[in-house]
């Protein structure tokens, strides 16, 4: 069936998941001690288990099978005696019996002595099919009795001596032991994994009284899944911190700190921020994938004519262009979007962040350290002086910052740069609140973007939905009784949440010679909206509508981003 002339780790280095690196780690830190070595890898985090046997699979022609795969019926479990602790122990499962064949779902397809003896004990011919170590206990567990979860079946595995010691009780090396053991990475792993799998883009681990709260932020919104137990919580942070290389010893104030991990199959950057709370220290796991990086401004929800005028003004020499909204709106997947479209060979483009999320090939990216005085308004004084294009500044958030960023547009050069406003008339008047003179506001910005995020609704379970006399009193839109509405009833394919990914919706504020008197007069925002409006801009709230009507999004969604709009 299988040649044992082939072992894991040379398919592995053929295809490049595994480097004689890592090999040469796992031998001199003693970490397979005769185990399989695939399961080596996946325990201690050196490969997805996914992207193991997805390779294995290709290799063996062999096919791989999730727990979704698995036959909900007339599994042949009666008709065949292999004991529950036979299967767990050997990390296989019956999937199908037809005639005289079996089809074992395996973990390790090179285990050929246990295919063997099973073969001869049962009389049967073997065919093997791959699937991870988790799924086959899983399936063990939902079709044998226990019916645990996944997280429970780990935190089980953790030892029983651990479960009546409180934090308090751990001292540094105790808790450095527990969080290098097998069942702790395992949990750690299986937590990022999960949120990765589930398109999450925080992950939340709160201490509490009573219990720990596992959260991941889902298309913007926080959701409760099953977490580990309270008296977890130091190993898991521990252990987290390890990966971000942060010290462990400290507990009393917050750290920062990131790491790289590569997990089904992708690259992943993590920013993780640990903070002491009352009950613990509590952790948060921002996910950068950089696979899921949406930076072409076509696909980011644009209205045609928005997107024509907004790449009109990135294309302009020079002047100052502001993206406003509130943290979470997308302001800088927008700016890397309009940075990638500009960033030819002919120019030189620099961005100062805090901090640096992604990675963009031919762009200098600084992140600023105000703790040796690398600040924005410092970092912005040297950027100029690099005979730069086009600058980005991550955020102006006070009024040295906004004065260097003016004059460097106002001296040749393109400035992208973030506020947070409700609107985008709001960040005009935000500027002179900061102390910038009205003139060099005036003449330097060229335009500004208000956006949000709205959650799209999952195409695999939209359906047409009424709209409620409750909600159409907040709807306030002149053609409300016509406004068609849709939403998701919810399935799996978007955990029952009706929504799946999220798109921007915009308010671009063009500076033309009418809005630049106005700033020249120090008029109220209201007033730069409302002129604005005249001309043709539409309001964040107008977007959206034209967005519930295409069956993009909700009017709950509309209405719940923005929150305090006027249309």
């Amino acid at each position: 069936m299988l040649k044992k002339s082939d072992p894991v780790e040379r398919i592995l280095l053929r295809n490049n998941k595994l480097t004689e690196k890592t090999l040469g780690e796992i031998k001199s830190n003693q970490l397979q001690t005769g185990h399989y070595l695939g399961k080596t890898l996946v325990d201690h985090g050196y490969i997805n288990a996914n992207v193991l046997l997805e390779t294995l699979s290709k290799e063996l022609s062999l096919p791989f099978l999730s727990f979704e795969d698995f036959p909900k019926s007339q599994l042949p479990i009666k008709e065949i005696s292999i004991s529950e602790t036979f299967l767990k122990e050997k990390t296989v499962f019956p999937v199908h019996l037809k005639d005289n064949t079996l089809t074992l779902a395996v973990f390790d397809p090179f285990d050929l002595h246990t295919i063997e003896n099973l073969k001869v004990s049962l009389g049967k011919n073997i065919k093997i099919f791959l699937s991870t170590e988790q799924t086959i206990i899983e399936a063990i567990e939902t079709y044998y009795g226990e019916g645990k979860s996944t997280m429970g079946r780990m935190v089980g595995s953790i030892k029983e001596d651990e479960k009546n010691i409180t934090d308090t009780d751990l001292d540094t090396d105790h808790i450095r032991d527990m969080a290098s053991e097998a069942p702790v990475i395992k949990l750690v792993n299986h937590i990022i994994s999960k949120a990765t799998e589930m398109g999450a883009s925080d992950i939340h681990l709160e201490p509490f009284a009573e219990d720990l709260i596992l959260r991941y932020r889902i298309d913007g919104i926080l959701h409760n899944f099953e977490a580990p137990p309270k008296r977890l919580n130091s190993a898991l942070c521990t252990r987290i911190k390890i990966m971000a290389e942060l010290d462990i010893s400290e507990r009393r104030l917050p750290q920062d700190g990131r790491i790289k991990l590569q997990v089904q199959g992708k690259d992943i950057d993590m920013r993780v921020s640990t903070l002491p709370t009352l009950y613990g220290e509590s952790v948060v796991i921002r996910i950068l994938d950089r696979s899921n990086l949406n930076v072409d401004l076509e696909k980011m929800g644009f209205p045609k004519q928005e997107l024509k005028n907004f790449q009109k003004l990135i294309q302009k020499p020079y002047g100052k262009i502001l993206v406003t909204g509130p943290t979470g709106s997308g302001k800088t997947t927008t700016l890397y979007g309009a940075l990638q479209n500009i960033n030819t060979p002919d120019k030189k483009i620099i961005t100062i962040e805090d901090p640096v999320e992604y990675q963009i090939r031919g762009i200098n990216q600084i992140h600023v350290k105000p703790q040796i005085g690398l600040d924005f308004a410092s970092g912005l004084r040297s950027i100029v002086r690099q005979d730069p294009d086009v600058i980005m500044v991550g955020e102006i958030r006070d009024a040295p910052t906004a004065d260097v960023a003016i004059q460097a547009a106002l001296t040749g050069h393109l400035v992208f740069s973030t506020v947070h406003t409700n609107d985008a008339a709001g960040a005009i008047t935000r500027l002179l609140d900061m102390g910038v003179e009205n003139y060099l506001i005036s003449s330097a910005l060229i335009g500004v973007l208000a956006q949000r995020l709205v959650r799209v609704i999952c195409r695999t379970c939209i359906e047409p939905v009424k709209i409620s006399s409750a909600l159409k009193v907040q709807i306030e839109n002149p053609d409300q009784d016509n406004l068609k509405a849709f939403h998701g009833k919810g399935c799996k394919e978007c955990n029952n949440t009706g929504f799946r990914g999220r798109s921007g919706i915009y308010e671009l504020l063009v500076v033309d010679d009418t809005i630049r008197q106005l700033i020249l007069t120090k008029s109220t925002s209201q007033l730069i909206r409302e002129s604005a409006r005249k001309k043709g801009m539409a309001t964040l709230r107008e977007d959206g509508w034209k967005k519930v009507s295409k069956g993009i999004t909700t009017v709950e969604e509309v209405l719940r981003v923005t929150v305090n709009e006027q249309t």
